[in-house]
């Protein structure tokens, strides 16, 4: 099956950034951060890690929503396997460093490399995950970082952290826990299986499966509907809907009082 092809436009875009395997080019309120290592399957390492989180701070105030895609055949295949050697990646930390320094140096490392998974979720920001292929590990908690997910055919998605002795540490077991439950995550963690595009959005892990060929299009009018209602209101409801989770019902209905006042006063020209 072809794998899916980058949007024209972006081919002929100014990119903003483009380095250890991350491109960032900008259409008017869209950005699409491009992981563009495909020889590799687009495999993670600090790196990359850096450059997404980079990203994340070079985004105009105009963007609006924040297309994330891997070229070639795969999402995201996982984390750099060198990372794995006792050599590590030159000029990085191999994971003997990381286990031998101490608990506050440790915890900063790690600390550093999920910032290049925390900003997908900004309130002012809708991202949306175009997954095609093998989305494992690293590269499936990239996906569940973003707050929507559009996935080819052909995905498969998997947890393998627990297979070789470790978790699941880049920010992505709270948004799972969140869409399909804790016995489902906790069984698609520890067994590391692969879960499909089809069962994906019937457990409520992605919002859309297409054909491979029609990803970009699917992502393209998905981008183009979010875009069609007011910033402020979107970025409201946004904040919303993430808060719901922790507040009690009673909460909830203050926040959206809270809420809707802003924006009754915002469209009346009585805002602050």
């Amino acid at each position: 099956m072809a794998s899916p092809a980058q949007p024209d436009t972006e081919q002929h875009l100014v990119p903003l950034l483009d380095k250890d395997g991350v491109r960032l080019t900008v259409d008017d309120a869209i950005a699409t951060v491009t992981l563009n290592n495909p020889a590799k399957l687009n495999a993670q390492s600090p790196a990359m890690w850096r450059a997404l989180t980079e990203a994340g701070q070079l985004l105009p105030g105009s963007v609006r929503v924040v297309v994330l895609r891997g070229e070639g055949k795969s999402f995201s295949a996982g984390l750099n396997r060198q990372m794995f050697t006792p050599e590590g990646i030159e000029g990085e930390p191999s994971f003997i460093d990381l286990a031998r320094s101490s608990d506050a140096d440790l915890d900063a490392a790690i600390a550093s490399y999920q910032e290049a998974f925390t900003w997908w979720r900004r309130n002012d920001i809708v991202s949306i995950a175009a997954v095609q292929g093998h989305a494992i590990g690293a590269g499936f908690q990239l996906a569940l970082a973003c707050d929507l997910r559009v996935v080819a055919d052909d995905v498969q998605f998997a947890m393998r952290e627990t297979s070789l002795g470790l978790v699941p540490d880049l920010t992505g077991t709270h948004p799972l826990v969140s869409l399909v439950g804790y016995a489902r995550a906790l069984e698609i963690c520890a067994t590391g299986r692969f879960v499909t595009a089809e069962e994906a959005v019937s457990i409520g892990l992605a919002n859309l499966s297409v054909p491979a060929d029609q990803l970009d299009a699917a992502v393209t009018d998905l981008a183009a509907a979010l875009l069609s209602a007011p910033r402020d209101a979107v970025i409201e409801t946004k904040a919303l809907l993430r808060g719901a989770a922790d507040r009690t019902y009673e909460e909830q209905r203050a926040a959206e009082r809270q809420a809707q006042a802003r924006r009754l006063r915002d469209l009346a020209g009585l805002g602050d």
